[in-house]
């Protein structure tokens, strides 16, 4: 054989060697944004949905807010109407930690408080503070979309860190001198010690202003929530287009670049049901062999604690009966919302513990609702 011919037979090999590796990598090692319209799995079908959101429904109530509308916090006395409860644990310790945020008339903060019961909670103190004046965040910083260690719903809510930092993303407000001023973004922060939180980019991470920002979301950016599972994060949020709400989702595989997925929104407001008018706040969790997302929806008179199912993190389907309807608690405490759930799970006594912002006789504070009744020499 000359040697030309074995060089190009080399060099043919070598080509169509590297094209397969191209091919290889394309296919199975590069992150893949597996949203798309024509493999769209069909719905969940209402006796799965039944079964599924069973454990969850006709919970007890704690008779009082466990966080009240006027905390009193330290140095922030004039902070209240307080909302967005979250629970988290810092590894290596056995107390719970919960943020949540409150409003002075110009605009909310983020505060941490601290429990070793679940029940009551102590020791309130600033965890994220207003943005720099002409910054994105110069209205508000609304921490609670946390790198936790597991999604799974019965797990600890045990923060994560990477990079050596906890992390969490969070809803911002540009403007003070009111409640939510318009158009809202998101940010990204971290923190050494999962108790004071900083801005981690310069930049907001998501915004109205983005080039694949979709037509429901134009007006405004509100919460996410995070999610991470297989080497990629999501970031499921609610936005609005007018007065509607409805939720979407973004990915990203560092948490400061995300992508917006195709076929957002992912959930959206039911013609004359309990979310026709918001879909709003999810907190997503692995249930076993499914994922399950509570949100609040607006509709039928209030706002009310709904639930979702998925078999992928993709595609959703919305049980349309309320988990819990607002109005349902025999003091008043959620007599006008109940909305924005923070979920914990308590092996010692199998019990779970769904925080909740609960608006009604008392103001806005933060409820409880438990999957068992709680004992009174606990309370």
């Amino acid at each position: 054989m000359h040697l030309y011919t074995q060089f190009d037979l080399f060099k043919n090999s070598y080509t169509r060697n590297v094209f397969i590796l191209i091919e290889f990598l394309i296919i199975f090692a590069l992150p893949r944004w597996s949203w798309a319209a024509d493999t769209q799995a069909p719905n969940i079908d209402r006796e799965t949905l039944d079964r599924w959101s069973s454990p969850y429904r006709n919970w007890a109530y704690y008779p009082e807010h466990v966080i009240s509308a006027t905390p009193q916090i330290p140095g922030y006395e004039s902070f209240g109407s307080v909302d967005c409860p979250t629970v988290y644990q810092i590894p290596g310790e056995e107390k719970w930690y919960m943020s949540f945020i409150a409003f002075d008339g110009n605009g909310y903060q983020s505060f941490v408080t601290e429990s070793t019961d679940l029940v009551h909670w102590s020791n309130m103190r600033l965890a994220m503070g207003f943005g720099g004046e002409g910054e994105f965040d110069h209205g508000g910083r609304t921490l609670g979309a946390y790198l936790y260690e597991t999604y799974d719903i019965q797990a600890p809510r045990i923060l994560k860190k990477r990079d050596g930092k906890f992390w969490s993303l969070y809803g911002a407000y540009p403007r003070q001198g009111g409640y939510e001023l318009r158009p809202g973004y998101e940010g990204v922060a971290s923190s050494e010690d999962g108790l004071t939180w900083q801005r981690a980019k310069p930049a907001y991470i998501l915004s109205v202003h983005d080039p694949d920002c979709g037509t429901w979301e134009k007006d405004c950016i509100y919460q996410p929530w995070l999610v991470e599972f297989q080497g990629k994060f999501y970031n499921f949020y609610n936005a609005a287009q007018g007065s509607v709400e409805q939720m979407g989702c973004a990915l990203s595989s560092d948490l400061l670049t995300w992508q917006r997925v195709p076929d957002n929104p992912i959930i959206h407001n039911t013609p004359g049901g309990y979310d026709e008018q918001f879909c709003s706040d999810g907190k997503v969790f692995y249930d076993g062999d499914h994922w399950v997302m509570f949100y609040f929806g607006v509709g039928m008179g209030g706002a009310h604690i709904m639930v979702a199912f998925s078999r992928d993190l993709e595609y959703w389907t919305v049980h349309p009966d309320p988990l819990y309807k607002a109005g349902g608690h025999p003091q008043g405490l959620d007599r006008t919302y109940a909305h924005k759930i923070s979920l914990v799970f308590h092996p010692p006594s199998q019990t779970y513990y769904m925080y909740y912002c609960a608006v009604g006789d008392q103001g806005r504070g933060i409820g409880l609702l438990t999957s068992k009744p709680l004992k009174r020499n606990s309370d």
